[in-house]
């Protein structure tokens, strides 16, 4: 079972937070910090006392604005012990997911934090610490992707999405409303939609054939216009994506 710390500087959500974790059968024990270098005090007494010690943690929730010490900050220094805990951040703020895989976070969970979402937080850790087999999960409808937005979950057709960029383990979704990010690889919708005309231009860029406007060339290199922005073909996807748009438009 799971040995938590939940770390937040507003008691409200550090009091909800801890109650839904007493709540899951996978934790075991969790203890509340309200600020970075309380939390950091707690930490390492825990790696003082060894990863079997009464004093252990395998994971921490943590928020990211904070004021002294931010989230992302302590997980930084968090990165430099050699059997640090687990990070799950928790925040109200989409723009910092990015950062947060970089520093090796197992998930990122936005505020308000829904009972669901967070269990699927505390299944993650608990893969990673062993406790667990490996669950794979299948997208129960193909023709839509679920998003998060401010803690609700929507569901995006993917017909709608013109564009896919990638941003590291995660991806951004672009239609023509807007831009959603998902903790998916790029690699893994490539796989999932090739059959839906979706086509990889760049080791960043996938593009949906039917929303390309233009195909252009420009003193030997290649891109292509997808509503007002065009993004740039590599050379090794150029031959595949013009033979594709030549199919498309003949067959």
């Amino acid at each position: 079972m799971l040995r938590a710390l939940a770390v937040d500087d507003e008691r409200p959500s550090l009091e909800e937070l801890l109650y839904l974790l007493r709540a899951d059968p996978r934790v075991g024990s969790v203890e509340g910090a309200g600020d970075a270098t309380e939390a950091l005090r707690r930490i390492t007494r825990a790696l003082e006392s060894g990863p079997h010690g009464p004093e252990a943690i395998d994971v921490v929730f943590l928020d990211i604005q904070m004021p002294g010490l931010d989230g992302l900050e302590m997980a930084r220094l968090l990165t430099g012990f050699a059997h640090p805990p687990l990070v799950v951040f928790v925040t109200a703020h989409e723009d910092f997911a990015v950062r947060a895989f970089d520093l090796k976070a197992v998930d990122y969970v936005l505020k308000p934090v829904r009972k669901e979402r967070l269990a699927e937080a505390v299944r993650r850790a608990a893969e990673q610490r062993g406790a667990v087999p490996r669950i794979t999960v299948h997208e129960p409808d193909p023709d839509h992707i679920p998003v998060e937005l401010g803690g609700v979950t929507r569901f995006v057709a993917v017909d709608d999405i013109t564009h896919v960029e990638a941003q590291g383990d995660y991806a951004r979704l672009h239609t023509d409303r807007g831009s959603h990010l998902v903790r998916i690889p790029l690699s893994t919708l490539e796989d999932r939609w090739r059959s839906r005309g979706f086509v990889r231009i760049h080791r960043r860029h996938l593009v949906a054939l039917r929303h390309i406007g233009e195909l252009r060339l420009d003193a030997g290199t290649v891109s292509v216009l997808i509503g007002t922005e065009e993004l740039q073909v590599s050379r090794r996807h150029a031959r595949e994506l013009r033979d594709l748009l030549m199919r498309r438009t003949t067959g």
